[in-house]
Order: C-alpha cells, then sequence, then structure tokens
C-alpha cells in the first residue's frame, strides 16, 4: 500500500566540516531502510530542496523507505566551503551514521542526482549500502571511472536529452561495469526532467519494488 507523504522534520547534523542542514521525513514503518538523498551541484544552485531531489523522497515513500535529504558544506544553514565532491561525500557519510543512530539495525540506501551521484558513487565506497541510485551521473564532468561498481543492485536513470550531461558516455560507463546497474533511459527527457518527473518517481519504484 502506497504510503502518505510525511511530514517533514528539520534536523542539524554533525558534518566533517561543521553542522548540516536536513530535512528527515520519516514514515514509521518498521523493518525499512533509510534513504540519504544527494543534490545537485551546489555552484550552480542545488539544494536538498531541488525538484528531482524531492521527487526521489517521494519515491522512498511510496515504498515505505524514510529519507534524509541535507544541504551540503557551504549550502543553506550547512557550514563549510565547496570541495569538489570529495568533502560532500564525507558529509553524506555524516548523515548515513546520523541515520543508522536514529534507525538501528537499518542499512542505507544511496540517490544522487547529477552532482549529487557522484557524491552518493564516491559514499558507496566507504559502505555497504542496501542499493544505490544515480540520476543523471555526470559522466565525464567527474571522474566515475575511479570509483568501483558498487556490489549492490544498483540503477542509473538516464535522459536521451540530456543538455548537460553526454548520454552515450553515461550508457557507455554503465554498460562497461561489473557488476552492471540496470539502466533507464527515458525518451526526450532532459538533465532537469521538466515534465518528466512522474516518469522518474516510476522508474525509482519500480526499481524497488523489483527486489
Amino acid at each position: 500500500m502506497t504510503q502518505a507523504p510525511a511530514a517533514a522534520a528539520r534536523a542539524v547534523i554533525a558534518g566533517p566540516a561543521g553542522a548540516l542542514e536536513a530535512l528527515v521525513e520519516d514514515l514509521c514503518v518498521e523493518g525499512a531502510d533509510f534513504a540519504v538523498i544527494c543534490h545537485p551541484h551546489p555552484q550552480f544552485g542545488g539544494t536538498m530542496d531541488n525538484k528531482v531531489v524531492t521527487t526521489l523522497a517521494r519515491a522512498m515513500h511510496a515504498c515505505g523507505i524514510p529519507s534524509l535529504r541535507f544541504n551540503f558544506r557551504g549550502v543553506g544553514a550547512s557550514e563549510g566551503v565547496f570541495d569538489q565532491g570529495i568533502g560532500e561525500a564525507d558529509d553524506a557519510l555524516a548523515v548515513v551514521d546520523w541515520g543508522k543512530y536514529r534507525w538501528p539495525g537499518r542499512r542505507p540506501l544511496l540517490a544522487g542526482f547529477s552532482f549529487g551521484a557522484y557524491v552518493a558513487m564516491r559514499a558507496a565506497q566507504a559502505l555497504e549500502p542496501r542499493r544505490v541510485i544515480l540520476v543523471a551521473p555526470p559522466v565525464g564532468r567527474f571522474d566515475f571511472a575511479a570509483l568501483p561498481a558498487p556490489l549492490c543492485p544498483w540503477l542509473v536513470v538516464q535522459g536521451d536529452a540530456d543538455e548537460v550531461v553526454d548520454t552515450a558516455a553515461v550508457m557507455s560507463w554503465a554498460r562497461a561495469a561489473t557488476p552492471a546497474p540496470r539502466l533507464r533511459v527515458l525518451p526526450g527527457v532532459g538533465h532537469f526532467f521538466h515534465g518528466h518527473l512522474l516518469e522518474l518517481q516510476d522508474a525509482v519504484i519500480d526499481e524497488i519494488r523489483s527486489a
């Protein structure tokens, strides 16, 4: 049964570069994992309120999974300064640790959009996540080739009309990965998923429910 959206509660999480501003959406579902969702590039206006990020949170809720959205260092009320994805991955790990304390015994699901997909992929190297979901990963702009594929199930969602990320490069990288992700290429969809958020939400729900 689809869960009703939870009211978001604000939280302050201790991060490696200072306090991190976060939103917790808890469905109070016994035994569910929890999701940590990473936002797009902060130097181009990316925040935890980005519409793709909030769409990912809605997809989690539809599957009964509580979520944590947060602002990277230097964004909104989060302390610190931009660190090229390296420090931001450490921020994500701090948020995962907070989630493990809040929901003992549960495993994290990592998700991210654009720059946030790179951050989620970096953070996955230090964890054993239940699942990884990458939306429009900026292959070619950041060094994804240096990051081993996660050993858990993982999904890549990419629009074939992306005006920011090279779709062919994303597809080539995903198909060469071992283990390979499930790759969903959405026709006619640009980088920001304008007019196609429901398609993205459905793709993520299908992936989670396929387990």
